[in-house]
């Protein structure tokens, strides 16, 4: 296959968020190749709901070990710490944090490497964490958090983000859209975040 078109997502908090995906999501999925859940899952139905869509590899994120009192999530076969995966001839890896950006000397995106990726270093990195978006290259690897859909840079439940990630020709291209009230939209990187504007949704 030369072209891959993935579904990026993170930190979607089930069911404390929310006790479903908003469903503009399945919409914004439908015909990608694959999904990456870039982890803080929570209830692991979720992913069954994402694979409806299409097949999905997740990252094992704290929430899913417990933290804050949560239940601690059974093992599957969709989850792991880290995935490195070849796809359209680069190396993809997907985690549920990288320091991205860095705080030398110890949060470095090279020691995480060294940690999760000990394989080889990917061409691209997939991960979650912080709930905000972002794209940026760090020692020229693409590195893309495609934020929440459900707690926006952990504002209380409304409409958020998710990402793609194309991959074409052996180069990558990877973008944010924001949830909407009829879909998504592109993300006005230079806008006031709307989570600033609008009062939460449940």
């Amino acid at each position: 296959m030369t072209s891959l078109n993935i579904g990026l997502i993170s930190d979607t908090h089930i069911p404390e968020s929310r006790k479903t995906l908003w469903p503009q999501i399945a919409e914004a999925f439908d015909g990608v190749d694959m999904i990456f859940h870039a982890g803080d899952i929570h209830e692991l139905y979720v992913l069954d709901e994402l694979e409806k869509i299409a097949p999905v590899f997740a990252a094992r994120g704290n929430g899913e070990d417990g933290s804050g009192g949560r239940p601690v999530q059974p093992e599957d076969p969709r989850v792991k710490y880290a995935w490195l995966l070849q796809l359209g001839g680069l190396w993809v890896g997907l985690t549920h944090y990288v320091p991205v950006p860095e705080r030398p000397p110890n949060f470095t995106l090279a020691r995480w490497i060294e940690r999760y990726f000990p394989e080889r270093v990917p061409d691209v990195i997939v991960s979650g964490d912080t709930h905000r978006e972002q794209i940026a290259s760090v020692d020229g690897i693409l590195c893309v958090n495609p934020g929440s859909p459900t707690y926006p840079h952990n504002y209380d439940t409304q409409y958020g983000t998710l990402g793609f990630l194309r991959i074409e020709n052996r180069r990558a291209w990877a973008s944010v859209h924001l949830i909407t009230e009829s879909g998504i939209a592109p993300f006005d990187w230079k806008a006031v975040p709307p989570w600033k504007l609008r009062p939460s949704r449940k």
